[in-house]
Formats: C-alpha cells, structure tokens, sequence
C-alpha cells in the first residue's frame, strides 16, 4: 500500500537531465537511444530505501509503454536525511522525440510507504525541437 505523504518527515526530490546518444541509435530502423541521468535528494527527516520504479514512457506517436519494477540499476538504495542516490539508465524509443515520468516507491525506516514523484522530461534528438 501507498499512502500519499506530504510533510517534511518524507521529502524526495528527483532531478533528471537526459542525452541523446547517436553512436548507439539507427534512425533507418527507426531506433532512437538515449540516456538519463537520475539524482535523488532525501530532503526529509527520516531514511528512507527505495524499492520499486514505474516509469510511463510516450513516445512522438503518443504510444505508450509502462515499465515496473524492483530498485534502480540492481539497488534498492537507502537514502539518509542530506544525502542523495545517483544513477543513469537509458530509454529506445521508435521515433525522435519521447517523454518519460514517474515514480518511485519509498520505504521509510519508520514502516511509512509513499511515492516520490519523478517529474516529466523530454528525450530528444537535438534537431527535433525547435
């Protein structure tokens, strides 16, 4: 179960910069790769682990994929009050433009569940947006 949490004993913000990374896309097969960069800041009072990602991804066609799934990178990374979690993954998508958002599933230490919203963000090829 979530709950919906909104106090400063439980305060995740989630920071995203994305790339586009030609070297490994094939726009003739219409596969366009990119990375993103994730950077996770406890700015609340109390630990708490991370233990499951949802992403929502659109893609310049308005399809839709929805990935879910344990941790990040193979972790479930605890995250103490200060302190932050970095990562970087990567997203294919058939066309040149794309957003992803999302969530994280957070464990407190003190047994409280919720989500840690991840904003929406544009992946890209950087001729495609004017």
């Amino acid at each position: 179960m979530t709950l919906a949490v909104d106090n400063d004993r439980y305060r995740i913000q989630v920071q995203v910069t994305a790339e586009y990374l030609p070297e490994q896309s094939d726009e003739g097969n219409k596969r366009w790769v990119f990375a993103y960069h994730i950077r996770i800041l406890n700015q609340g009072e109390i630990t708490a682990r991370l233990l499951t990602r949802h992403w929502v991804i659109t893609d310049g066609e308005e399809r839709v994929r929805e990935v879910h799934g344990e941790g990040v990178i193979g972790e479930q990374p605890s995250i103490a009050p200060g302190q932050e979690f970095e990562y970087s993954s990567g997203a294919i998508l058939e066309t040149e433009v794309g957003s992803m958002r999302g969530s994280y599933q957070m464990l407190a230490e003190d047994g409280t569940c919720f989500d840690a919203d991840i904003p929406a963000f544009t992946l890209a090829v950087p001729r495609a947006l004017h």
